[in-house]
């Protein structure tokens, strides 16, 4: 780092719902923060699709006010850097939005990543039993590209055949910053099946699945250059887009992440309590937002089945990566929420008392028990299997779906915080199946460190320290996922050498949550024997299903 630095770097995140943007300085401090929501289409047949010039619109918005909140000069902002989630943008040759909707709205031109409109293309491809497969834990997932890609080509031939440009919606927004149309390697290794270490696309795979035009003209359509996160893209900062962000052109732009990538880059190479260094491979991280997602960060190539990767170097370079995690989690606890009689009335108390719905619920659940462990035992006879959009890992399963056990006809506000609470202990169950095929492969770690809009919440990481058993810390910041998406534009703009040097010296560690007594650890094993119970009964009733005709 260069002594006397005041410079500013911009990360910007596109989660499902909104675009954030916050500035940090060298130190890792927080200076600014701001949101601006996304607007989303939900079709039948679990078909989710955005918009690209919303989505961008969106972060304009964001960028511009986080700068106002920070109360800085443009001339301070050195870098910016991108995440977002693994949706799919489509683009014609000349860059114009492409739609992949059924509608035929070109506006709609990105499939969301919980979108599961690919689940025959998933089937189809894993039915080939291709080498790449086995660095994504052995089954592909229809929220994976290919999968889609496959979808639009049999769907949508005419959108398919005219496309110029497919992203990553990561690499999208560097695209749109900076007109480089260089990809990271963090999302075409996770998301697209590219194998660094096995020459980067495969032939093969391409022809077996039907999509070896992807690969004409050096693999143009999908990325012919790849780059580490972090690295300088092009000129940086277009200047039209700079007059938009009301920041200077040329600005460095640092290669992309995904969404949960950035949140683990901003956490889990925090100095520990005495300030020391930590290697990154000690620790896990949990990004519990809209979907989950648990990373770990190994020195040798970890096969771990149902559990995405490993990738080589596709978070940190001369590390592999492994991901896990749940569809549904947020998204789940709202759906849950919503379903229950009493949200109504919740929903107006919350609102006249100021809050959110979620947040006046734990209010409400803390204030009738002595700790936020107790609190399980609101959900002693319910019990939540939250697979509302399958079990991505390790069951990697998407076609397994929610239930829940044990309902009554209550109506009141008390039956509607038990079913949150037994939301909340079916996620921490989620969190130990990953925990646990990880540590059956020898992944080693001392604690897990959480971030994501849920990690804010006390009852949430209590939980999820006692259902998995295992320490549960926040970062110092309470936005890791924007800082680490900063640190992107930190090395592009060249204030540290590599990723790992600006962890280091960006992160810090903040509240620790540890799992409770014996009696607490007794009642959880209980309840998680009922889950595994219930997902063995959810593939019974499926499969007892399977030759019925729909009618």
């Amino acid at each position: 780092m260069k002594p006397g630095n005041d410079k500013v770097y911009i990360g910007v995140d596109v989660g499902t719902g909104s675009a954030r943007a916050g500035l940090f300085d060298v130190h890792g401090r927080l200076l600014g923060t701001a949101v601006h929501p996304i607007h989303t289409w939900y079709l039948p047949g679990e078909m989710v699709e955005q918009s690209s010039q919303d989505i961008w619109h969106a972060c304009v918005q964001a960028i511009v006010q986080a700068v106002a909140a920070a109360d800085i000069t443009p001339e301070r902002v050195a870098g910016i850097g991108f995440d977002a989630t693994c949706s799919l943008v489509v683009l014609d040759a000349q860059a114009q939005p492409l739609t992949i909707s059924l509608t035929g709205e070109a506006q709609r031109n990105v499939i969301v990543w919980m979108d599961h409109r690919a689940t025959d293309q998933a089937a189809q491809i894993n039915a080939t039993g291709e080498s790449v497969l086995r660095y994504v834990g052995g089954q592909i997932s229809p929220e994976m590209e290919t999968p889609k890609l496959l979808w639009l080509k049999q769907h949508l031939p005419d959108s398919y055949s005219r496309a110029g440009h497919f992203f990553d919606l990561a690499d999208w927004l560097t695209f749109r910053a900076t007109g480089s149309t260089t990809r990271s390697l963090c999302t075409v290794t996770c998301k697209w099946t590219y194998v660094r270490q096995e020459g980067g696309w495969n032939p093969r795979y391409f022809e077996r699945i039907g999509l070896a035009d992807l690969l004409d003209d050096d693999a143009a359509r999908i990325g012919s250059q790849v780059v580490a996160p972090g690295t300088a893209l092009g000129a940086g900062l277009l200047p039209e887009v700079a007059s938009e962000l009301g920041l200077r052109a040329g600005i460095a732009v640092g290669a992309s992440l995904i969404d949960a990538h950035a949140g683990a880059i901003g956490t889990i190479a925090s100095p520990d309590e005495a300030g020391r260094p930590v290697a990154p491979t000690a620790r896990l991280a949990y990004i519990l937002g809209t979907s989950a997602c648990v990373l770990s960060s190994t020195t040798t190539p970890c096969f771990a089945p149902g559990i995405w990767g490993p990738y080589d170097s596709a978070m940190i370079d001369g590390l592999w990566l492994n991901e896990g995690g749940q569809s549904a989690a947020g998204a789940a606890i709202d759906t849950l929420v919503r379903s229950h009689p009493g949200y109504a009335q919740a929903s107006a108390e919350a609102l006249a008392a100021g809050t959110d719905v979620l947040r006046w619920l734990e209010q409400r659940v803390l204030a009738r028990t002595p700790d936020a462990s107790q609190a399980a035992r609101l959900a002693h006879g319910l019990h939540v299997l939250p697979d509302f959009l399958g079990n991505r890992s390790p069951a990697a399963d998407p076609a397994a779906r929610a239930m829940i056990a044990g309902l009554t006809i209550d109506h009141d506000l008390q039956g509607l915080e038990s079913l949150f609470v037994a939301g909340l202990c079916g996620l921490g169950y989620g969190l130990a199946d990953i925990l646990d095929a990880l540590r059956e492969q020898h992944v080693d770690f001392d604690r897990v460190i959480m971030s994501g809009g849920a990690s804010r919440s006390r009852l949430v990481r209590q939980l999820m320290a006692d259902a998995s058993g295992v320490q549960v810390q926040l970062a110092a910041t309470s936005e890791p996922v924007l800082l680490g998406s900063a640190m992107l534009g930190a090395v592009a703009s060249g204030s540290f050498a590599d990723l790992p040097a600006a962890m280091s010296a960006m992160s810090g560690l903040g509240a620790s949550t540890t799992p409770t007594p014996p009696d607490i650890s007794d009642f959880h094993r209980a309840k998680r024997r009922v889950y595994r119970s219930m997902q063995a009964l959810d593939g019974q009733l499926r499969r007892e299903m399977a030759g019925v005709a729909r009618g």
